[in-house]
């Protein structure tokens, strides 16, 4: 009997205590079945907390309910909550009276003997003090409650910090993207009328600006921020209600005002005098109403952190959403930034081209007037391994330049043209001469 494992569960919806044998190896499922068998919840419905806060691991054995230490197996409370409920309003299930407590209830002023009142009393006396405790495991799932929507807070606040350190560095990315489209972009115009163009580059610089534009809206969190922060201000406020904080000062009185009570009549001898129980029924009387009282403010602050953690599970997908849409538009800067950077420097070839096939044909047309006996734009023997003139000028890989590089060529063959038209003219004038 005392290698057995009992796990004792306090259904917080119904205030009612319900106990387990567990068997050996057995799974949390398997005890959440049994579980739901006695109390109505589903196990996808079923939250199971430690006084500390934390949930039970579905992973570990249903032996993780039970806890050695010094305050014995007997004692200790798993608590369990409803996860399709935040508003926990009764009914409750309240501490019955015994027969014989019953019986001094309804007529507190009927005569006993001595020996009889002490038992009546000791059992009154045993109400009272249960009804105090009833209040504090009903108060310790209110804090253990508190201390789980802590930590739902702790990773709330974690992954918001996440989420606004991401979104400043994407705002910072974006204006840096911006800015430097933007002069790119000025320096490209100034350059169009004697330099390098292209319709196709222009256009896709100006949809890279409107895109970026378009990932600025992931780096808007300020909707998630205000719901956060108001969630916050919530939960610090809940913290500070006085309804945080144990209430049953007045119970523990009632509970000593009882013992002394009884103390007071073992004292008495046990002789054939009689007395009536009307101190302890207004002792007994007082503790309910005190016992109703309290445990209506604790089921109301209960229900009130229960609504936050419900708001922060539903806070908490959308921040990674915000997440995820900032991490896309991040990357997609990213990409714009180095496919830009690509562009200009394939520019920059470009135009180093342009430059060295313009120094080769000048070099050229030197050559020819210096020698007009070999000119170089005339194909040689194949022993002088001397290239047409065209075929030293580059033709750049982008197509929309390509027309443009064609009719500079066009223009070097006007040249060419006009240039040996003059050498044969001279050519005719001497033949005549001789």
């Amino acid at each position: 009997v005392l290698f057995l494992q009992i796990v004792h569960i306090l259904n917080m919806t119904s205030a009612k205590i319900v106990s387990f044998l567990l068997h050996p190896e057995e799974s949390l499922h398997s005890l959440q079945i049994r579980i739901e068998f006695e109390t109505g919840i589903s196990t996808g419905n079923q939250e199971l907390l430690l006084e500390t806060g934390i949930c039970l691991d579905p992973r570990k054995p249903a032996s993780q309910c039970v806890i050695d230490g010094v305050r014995g197996w007997d004692s200790y409370m798993v608590y369990l909550f409803d996860k399709s409920k935040t508003v926990y309003d009764g009914p409750f299930a309240s501490r019955s009276l015994s027969d014989c407590v019953n019986y001094i209830v309804q007529d507190s002023k009927i005569q006993l003997p001595i020996p009889q009142l002490r038992k009546v009393w000791a059992e009154a006396v045993h109400y009272v003090i249960g009804l105090k405790e009833d209040y504090s495991r009903l108060f310790q799932g209110q804090r253990a409650a508190m201390l789980s929507l802590l930590r739902y807070n702790a990773n709330l606040i974690k992954m918001k910090n996440n989420m606004v350190s991401a979104s400043q560095q994407l705002k910072a990315k974006l204006e840096f993207f911006h800015q430097s489209i933007r002069l790119d972009l000025d320096r490209y115009s100034d350059q169009m009328a004697y330099g390098i163009s292209s319709e196709k580059m222009l256009k896709a610089w100006k949809e890279m600006e409107e895109k970026a534009s378009q990932c600025a809206q992931a780096e808007d969190i300020g909707y998630l921020d205000e719901q956060i922060m108001a969630l916050h201000t919530e939960i610090v406020e809940l913290q500070k209600s006085p309804y945080a904080r144990r209430q049953g000062e007045v119970m523990e009185s009632l509970e000593q005002r009882a013992i002394d009570l009884y103390k007071q009549l073992k004292t008495r001898p046990p002789d054939h005098a009689y007395s009536d129980s009307t101190d302890m029924v207004k002792i007994i009387v007082q503790t309910v109403q005190s016992q109703d009282r309290v445990l209506k403010e604790l089921f109301g602050h209960l229900s009130k952190l229960l609504g936050c953690k419900q708001k922060i599970i539903d806070l908490l997908p959308k921040i990674e959403v915000a997440l995820n849409n900032i991490k896309e538009a991040d990357n997609s800067v990213m990409q714009m930034q180095g496919k830009r950077q690509r562009e200009i420097w394939h520019l920059l070839k470009i135009a180093c081209t342009q430059s060295s096939s313009r120094s080769l044909v000048s070099s050229s047309l030197e050559g020819t007037a210096s020698t007009p006996a070999a000119p170089l734009w005339l194909p040689q023997s194949s022993s002088g391994n001397v290239p047409h003139p065209l075929s030293s000028v580059a033709t750049p890989e982008d197509g929309e330049n390509f027309v443009h590089v064609i009719e500079e060529n066009l223009n070097y063959l006007e040249l060419f043209s006009s240039i040996l038209q003059e050498a044969r003219q001279e050519q005719d004038n001497s033949m005549m001469v001789s």
